[in-house]
């Protein structure tokens, strides 16, 4: 695999970083594990499932390990939280964490379609302080640091002004909005699915979506990224209540996220604050 120069990494060590280091240290790290992503897009790898959890590939580990050799020794006094490693409590005592998905969307990559991300963040004391979605086949690096504002690929971006649900294009499952206990039903959308929720909230983030909802427990893993693009771009970014998303929790889930510029993710809420927690279900899957 591809190796971020010492050059690039050296100077980002310390355990005092300021958001924009530690920004700088994600974008050094994601960028260089975007040719092992290119080059395995497409070929033959190796793949298995880990049940309820979905599919894995020997790429999710490739990256995951290399991601945790550049962070963790340039961070050592971080904890860690990612997809493909164990989780420990150790995490829980640090006042800093990474938090990452280093392939979200692992189905679309099995099925030879782009819409996949890495997705990596800084949490501090609960909130994400830095972050950055990497979609390595169409080259855009989604970034942001707290209170710097957020970018794609250098420029500048903005949440949109869209003040109304219908035909606001959002990201999301079709049948999510079709199905038939929705009262009132939704009015018309531009709906298009994309795989990696990551990366939903990244589109968003730029403007390129008006909103993404999605109902049901969520990792934290896949959110941390996003949230704070959306947050830096403009926009809102919750739980399907209303409530405010919190990181590095015991549990490292979300009960659901709805992400949108304010005046439309005031109306998302509306609709979704009635429906059930994801507690109530037998199986939180």
């Amino acid at each position: 695999m591809p190796r971020a120069s010492s050059s690039t990494i050296s100077p980002l060590l310390g355990s005092k970083s300021s958001h924009t280091e530690d920004l700088a240290l994600l974008r050094a790290a994601v960028l260089s594990v975007g040719p092992l992503l290119r080059e395995s897009f497409g070929a033959s790898v190796r793949t298995w499932s880990k049940g309820a959890a979905g599919p894995v590939t020997e790429i999710d580990l490739a990256i995951d390990a290399r991601l945790q050799e550049i962070l963790r020794a340039a961070r050592p006094d971080y904890g860690w939280l990612s997809e493909e490693s164990p989780d420990t409590p150790e995490r829980l005592q640090r006042r800093k964490v990474f938090i990452l998905d280093p392939l979200d969307g692992t189905a679309a990559f099995i099925k030879k379609r782009p819409d996949f991300c890495v997705a990596l963040a800084v949490v501090e004391d609960g909130a994400p302080v830095a972050g950055v979605v990497y979609a390595p086949i169409t080259e855009e690096l989604f970034a942001a640091a707290k209170g710097k504002g957020a970018s794609l690929n250098g420029a500048p971006i903005r949440t949109t002004a869209a003040a109304q649900i219908q035909h606001c294009r959002m990201i999301g499952p079709k049948d999510l909005f079709s199905h038939p206990k929705w009262a009132p039903p939704w009015p018309p959308m531009q709906i298009e699915p994309k795989a990696a929720l990551a990366y939903r909230l990244a589109l968003v983030a730029a403007g390129l979506a008006d909103a993404t909802l999605s109902l049901g427990y969520k990792h934290e893993w896949d959110i941390a990224a996003g949230a704070l693009l959306v947050v830096e771009a403009g926009g809102r970014i919750t739980d399907p209540f209303g409530q405010p998303l919190k990181f590095n929790q015991p549990d490292a889930r979300c009960p659901g996220v709805v992400a949108a510029g304010p005046a439309l993710h005031a109306l998302l809420i509306d609709r979704t604050q009635s429906t059930p927690h994801p507690s109530v279900f037998a199986s939180n899957s």
